[in-house]
Order: C-alpha cells, then sequence, then structure tokens
C-alpha cells in the first residue's frame, strides 16, 4: 500500500512565495527610484533657489555700487568748481559761467539742477558784498530770508541761469537745518557732504517731485584745506554745491524697472524715504535684501524686492518638469524590473546568443570589407596595406593582392608628409578620425580625387592592423560642384545685371510722374481760365445752375493744382540728397509755432505749446522742417475746436513725439494715415490734401527711422518718430 507524504509547512510557505519575489525586488526599486528623484530634485530645486537669490543680490549690490558711482562723477564735477577758485582769487560770474557750460552738465547729467557757489560771510559784511556786487555791475544781490543770523551761506553763483536758477541767487541756505548741517559738516572735515532729502528752491520745474539732495564741498583760502577744525572755519571761503532731484538722479544711475526699491535715510533716528520704485507686478517678491552704505556722511538704506518667484526664478518652472519626468522614469524603471524578474529565465539564453554572435562578428566584417562598394583598406602601424578590398583595387587599377605590403602613401601624387598620412589616429576628430581630399594616381588612367577617412581601430597600437581607411572616388563630385559654382557666378551677375535695371526703372518712374505733374498743369490753367471767362463775360447769360457748374469746375481745377503740387513736392522729398548736419529741432518748432500764430492771431492766445528745450538730432535741415510743419501744422488744424487746446513737441524713451488733445481719429484706421491722399476727416470739416502725412513718413523713413501714430476719436493723437543717431545710420 503506497505511502503518501505531508508537505513541510515553512517548505510550503517558500512555494508560495517563490513568484513573488520578483515582484517585491521591482517594488523596492519602485521605491528607493522614487525617494532618488524626490531628494535629488529638492536639491537642486534648493540650489537654484539659492543661486537665483544670489544673483539677486549681487544685482542689488550692482544696483548700490552705480547709485555710489553716481554719487563719485557729482563730487568731481564739484571738485571742478574748487580748482576753479584755486586758479583765481575771486571767480566773476563770467568766468563760473563758461566752466559750467564747459561741462555739459545737462547733456551728462539731467538730474542735476546746476552747479553753484555759497559764499561764507558774516552779517556785518553783507552791506559791503552788496555794494562789491552792485559797483561790478552784476545786478543787486538781495539776500533771503535775512533772519538776522551772525553767519550766513548766500548762493552767490548758479549756472546754468535757468529762471528756477537765477531765483535762488541770494539765497541763504544757513537759513534751513538739514542745509546748515551738510554745510557746516563739509566746513568741519574738509571732506564732500551730502545733505538730507530738502524740497530744492528751483521747485518741480517738470520733474517727477521737487525732492532734491546737495553735495557740498568746502572752498578754503590757500591752495589746501588747512590741517584742523578750528583752522578749516577760520579759513573757509564758501561751498561749491550741486543740486540735484532725487527721482531723477536714482533713474539715471538705475534705469529701466527691472528691480523694485526703496532708499530711506537712515543718518538719523527717524528714517526718511528718499525714493521708491514700486514692483509691477501684484504678487508678492520671491527675494528682498537690504544694502546699507555711507554716502558723504549720510548713512542710506536701499531695500530692494525682486520679481515674483516665477519670474526671479524662471529655471523652478523647468524643474517641476523634471520631476515629472523623473517620476516617470522611476515608473519605467519598476516596469522594466517587473519585465526583468520575469524574464530572469531568458537571460542566460541571450547571452549564449551574443557569445555566438560575437564569434561570427568577425567572418562579418571581412564579408563587409570584400562587397563592400566603397575602398577599404587595412594598414598597419608603418601605414602599409595589410588587406584592400576589390573596391578598393578597381580604384586604384592594382589588384588587391599586389597591394598588400606597399605603403600607402605611394598612391598618390599631392605632396603630403608620410607621416600624416600613416597616423591618422594622432590627428582628427575625439576619436582619432580624419578626411582628407587627395589626388591618386590611376594605374594605367587618369589621376581621381578621393575622399580619405581614416579612423583607428581600437586596441590596434603594436598589432599587424592599427587603421582602416575607407576611399570614395569623388572626382565626378567635385566636377560637379564646380560647374554649380560656374553657374552661381552665373546667377550672382544676372542679380546684378536686374538689379541695375530695376534701379533705373525706379528712376524713370520717378522722373514720368515728376513730368506728367508738371504737364497735367497747362490743360488744368486752361480749364481755370476759360471757366474765369466764362464767369465774367457770359456769366449774366447764365442762370443759377449753370453759375454753380462753374464754381464746381474752378474748385475742382483748383483742388487739382493742389493735389499736383502735393504730388510734386512727396517727389522732391525723394529724389532729393540728404545734407546731414546737427538739426536744432527745438527752434524749428518754436519757430513753426510763431508762423502759426501769426497765421491765425484769433488763436494765438487760446493754444498751449509745450516744447521740449534742447532737441538736437542728425540730418537734412529742409527735410526735418518740413516733417515738423507737417506734424504741427496738423495739431494746431485738429485742435481747432477745443477750447483748451494744447500742443506738445518732446522725446521719451528715445523717440520725438507731436502730441495734442483734438479731434483725433478712429486707432482703426491708423493704416490709411500715411498712404498718399488718404483722409479720415471730410474735406468741408478739415480741409487738406492727404499728403503730409505720407511726405513726414518719406522724411523719417529716409533718416533710418520709423514713424507710428495713437489716437481716439475726441481723444486727441499722438504722432511718435524716430531718427538715425549718426549721418553714416542713414540710409
Amino acid at each position: 500500500m503506497p505511502t503518501s507524504t505531508r508537505e513541510n509547512p515553512a517548505d510550503a510557505i517558500r512555494r508560495r512565495l517563490r513568484p513573488l519575489r520578483g515582484q517585491l525586488w521591482a517594488l523596492g526599486v519602485l521605491v528607493a527610484s522614487l525617494a532618488l528623484v524626490v531628494i535629488l530634485w529638492k536639491m537642486a530645486y534648493d540650489r537654484e533657489l539659492r543661486s537665483s537669490e544670489e544673483a539677486f543680490i549681487s544685482q542689488t549690490q550692482d544696483a548700490a555700487d552705480l547709485l555710489q558711482q553716481r554719487m563719485v562723477n557729482f563730487e568731481l564735477v564739484a571738485g571742478g568748481g574748487i580748482s576753479l577758485f584755486a586758479s583765481v582769487a575771486r571767480p566773476t560770474p563770467e568766468q563760473w559761467f563758461g566752466y559750467v557750460e564747459g561741462m555739459e552738465l545737462g547733456r551728462r547729467f539731467p538730474s542735476v539742477a546746476g552747479l553753484g557757489f555759497t559764499g561764507y560771510l558774516r552779517q556785518s559784511r553783507l552791506d559791503e558784498l552788496q555794494e562789491e556786487w552792485q559797483q561790478a555791475g552784476w545786478g543787486d544781490l538781495q539776500v533771503r530770508p535775512n533772519l538776522g543770523n551772525d553767519r550766513l551761506a548766500v548762493v552767490l553763483y548758479l549756472e546754468p541761469k535757468t529762471p528756477e536758477n537765477l531765483a535762488v541767487i541770494g539765497y541763504d541756505m544757513f537759513s534751513e537745518a538739514v542745509r546748515r548741517r551738510a554745510m557746516e559738516r563739509a566746513m568741519n572735515t574738509g571732506d564732500p557732504s551730502l545733505s538730507g532729502p530738502v524740497p530744492l528752491v528751483q521747485g518741480e520745474g517738470g520733474h517727477t517731485s521737487d525732492t532734491g539732495l546737495l553735495l557740498f564741498r568746502p572752498v578754503y583760502r590757500g591752495p589746501e584745506a588747512p590741517a584742523t577744525a578750528d583752522a578749516r572755519r577760520e579759513a573757509i571761503l564758501g561751498w561749491v554745491y550741486v543740486p540735484f532731484w532725487v527721482d531723477d538722479f536714482v533713474s539715471e544711475a538705475i534705469p529701466g524697472r527691472d528691480l523694485s526699491f526703496t532708499i530711506d535715510d537712515v543718518s538719523d533716528p527717524t528714517p526718511q524715504r528718499i525714493f521708491s520704485r514700486e514692483p509691477e507686478s501684484a504678487k508678492p517678491a520671491a527675494f528682498s535684501h537690504a544694502v546699507e552704505f555711507d554716502n558723504y556722511g549720510r548713512r542710506w538704506r536701499m531695500n530692494f524686492q525682486s520679481a515674483p518667484l516665477a519670474q526671479a526664478a524662471p529655471r523652478l518652472g523647468s524643474l517641476q518638469s523634471i520631476l515629472s519626468l523623473g517620476l516617470l522614469a522611476s515608473l519605467l524603471m519598476y516596469a522594466i524590473a517587473w519585465m526583468l524578474a520575469r524574464t530572469e529565465s531568458r537571460a542566460q539564453r541571450i547571452a549564449l546568443r551574443l557569445t555566438e554572435e560575437y564569434r561570427f562578428s568577425e567572418e562579418r566584417f571581412r564579408t563587409a570589407m570584400e562587397y563592400s562598394a566603397i575602398g577599404k583598406a587595412l594598414m598597419d602601424s608603418d601605414g602599409r596595406i595589410v588587406q584592400a578590398n576589390p573596391a578598393f583595387g578597381n580604384i586604384v587599377g592594382i589588384d588587391p593582392g599586389e597591394l598588400e605590403g606597399r605603403a600607402f602613401d605611394d598612391l598618390f601624387e599631392d605632396d603630403f608628409s608620410p607621416r600624416e598620412a600613416l597616423a591618422p589616429a594622432e590627428q582628427g576628430d575625439e576619436h582619432g578620425v580624419r578626411r582628407e581630399t587627395r589626388r591618386l594616381h590611376r594605374q594605367g588612367g587618369e589621376p581621381r580625387h578621393v575622399q580619405l577617412t581614416y579612423a583607428p581601430i581600437p586596441g590596434g597600437e603594436g598589432m599587424a592592423v592599427s587603421g582602416l581607411v575607407q576611399v570614395e572616388d569623388v572626382t565626378d563630385r567635385l566636377r560637379a560642384e564646380a560647374r554649380v559654382r560656374a553657374l552661381n557666378r552665373t546667377l550672382e551677375a544676372r542679380v546684378a545685371l536686374r538689379t541695375r535695371e530695376l534701379s533705373q526703372s525706379n528712376e524713370e518712374l520717378e522722373a514720368f510722374a515728376y513730368s506728367v505733374s508738371h504737364d497735367l498743369r497747362a490743360p488744368l490753367r486752361a480749364i481755370d481760365g476759360f471757366s474765369r471767362v466764362l464767369v465774367e463775360r457770359y456769366g449774366d447769360s447764365l442762370d443759377d445752375t449753370g453759375r454753380d457748374y462753374l464754381a464746381r469746375v474752378r474748385k475742382a481745377a483748383g483742388r487739382m493744382g493742389d493735389l499736383i503740387d502735393a504730388l510734386l513736392k512727396m517727389s522732391r522729398i525723394s529724389r532729393g540728397e540728404l545734407k546731414t548736419e546737427a538739426v536744432d529741432l527745438s527752434r524749428i518748432a518754436t519757430e513753426i509755432i510763431e508762423d502759426l500764430r501769426a497765421g491765425d492771431p484769433d488763436r494765438a492766445d487760446r493754444v498751449e505749446v509745450a516744447i521740449q528745450p534742447g532737441l538736437v538730432a542728425h540730418g537734412d535741415t529742409a527735410l526735418l522742417r518740413n516733417l515738423l510743419v507737417n506734424l504741427l501744422g496738423n495739431a494746431w488744424k485738429f485742435t481747432r475746436d477745443c477750447d483748451a487746446a494744447r500742443i506738445e513737441f518732446g522725446q521719451e524713451d528715445g523717440e520725438y513725439f507731436v502730441r495734442d488733445n483734438g479731434a483725433g481719429f478712429p486707432q482703426d484706421y491708423v493704416g490709411k494715415l500715411f498712404r498718399p491722399f488718404q483722409r479720415l476727416h471730410a474735406q468741408s470739416q478739415f480741409d487738406g490734401h492727404g499728403i503730409g502725412l505720407a511726405s513726414s513718413k518719406r522724411v523719417v523713413q529716409r533718416h533710418g527711422g520709423v514713424i507710428r501714430a495713437d489716437g481716439s476719436e475726441e481723444g486727441g493723437a499722438t504722432f511718435r518718430f524716430t531718427l538715425a543717431n549718426a549721418p553714416d545710420e542713414m540710409g
């Protein structure tokens, strides 16, 4: 009777769990890879965040350095004024004007209100100074506010002589505590001293605010400053000072809107806000940083705010994608591990098959050599042919067996260094592969050009075979390329010929338009003349309808004459030669406005005109005057019905602009504005020919610039244009 054996419970459990080992191993791989991806992502995220913050801090430090460097420039400007006092015992106002004019403060430092000198004197010498000032022919020196103090600090010179600066002459700076503290600090120490924020006496003057700062440098008797504070107080003559507007100063030193920051003067117990540049985005800043530094006796703190996190550290967004890819890769690894666990039994068979394939690899290589259509040859370390395939033999015209043992370089006619040809592994790309074209001497035929590709065989050094060279006959290809180059030269000549023909056609077209415009005048004059004769001689014989028809004919003829004049004007703008020079646009605009006021006296006092001074451009004076005549003339015309008409001419962000608050135009039709004879208003409402803006566009284009317009119905219009900065930039 057969006996049955009972399975051990532990063995049964192991047998049941054996199929799960691979899945548990794959699950472990998944957990480990997920943990690794998250850790690496967190490290990269923190590193990128730190890097962005460090870059932001570096940017803030650079901004603070720019601010301090700008202040050093102001110190140097004031130092030049001190040098003037060192060379002249007491400079005259004319000498002071000459020095300041040579500094070109308006161009180099737009935020500076001027450069001045404040004299230090006692109340007892005030009458003497006023009498001396009047006898020198410098006018009356009125000191204000004269509080009766024993010591005064009176502004004597301040250039340039703008109306605002002239109002400052005679101002006692000791009458105001903030200025006085800065001046006494400069006098006692002999060093430049910066005041706290104060309203400038000049007033706002077109600037964003009237808050300003003053940088003082003391002027002493003698060539050098005395050694002690008491001696400096005795030897003080006055102060050279530089007043400037804070907002403009900061905008000059740190242009653009990339940084948002505030500047506080923390020298006193109660900080004072000097400047604020609000962030463009309402989202919270990613980083903030404060920079404090001493600024000529004052302590400034700059509090910087970065852009939101998405802008301050843009690469963090890509890290989120990397995290997703990492998680996906972990899942793929899990799938791969699970598949590997299921195919573990097939691994041995795959290894045996790979071993068998390796056994036949050499045979396949030799077969490829034998039947390849490209010439191939194996070479030893001395550059001799070990084996050549039939294709190579066909190229050189020699049986492959006869090539064995022959120096490879002997097959060529050109002069190449044998070392270059025999040791290609020492040159070429990072893999030692080198390509070159050489002229080969074909046995029993004409020379052929071949493309050679040298490649080392890994591990071939010291072996019988150390390199492989592939040889391709490229003679036919080189000949075809030569024919293509010859054809290209022919095409270039044709293109040049067509270009000349097109230029001649354009010139003939312009001449034709000019000639036609002149030829049309004769019949128009005849129409207008005979119509006038009909009215004068036979007007009584015609009824009202006839006379109305004749009036319309004459009006149409006059309109046609005006259009011909406009056409000729456009032709002259297109054909004239540019004569570039420095052009004072502010002066030209002022002259044009004066002519418009003289031609329309009823509106002369009702139109407010604001022209920015000092606008200078390079270009043709006549064409630029024509441009401003059209733009300012349109602004004058289209503000005719405005009760409070206003016209502006200035420059913003590198663009010149002419702005008015007149009738405007629909923005949807802005494309028609600069086309010849296109009008957006009826002739009965606003007269014109529709040619002015087209002429303006041609003038701007000839000066290498662009023109554009913005407007709305009954909301005014703004025309903006640019001009080339230098004559060589104009087309």
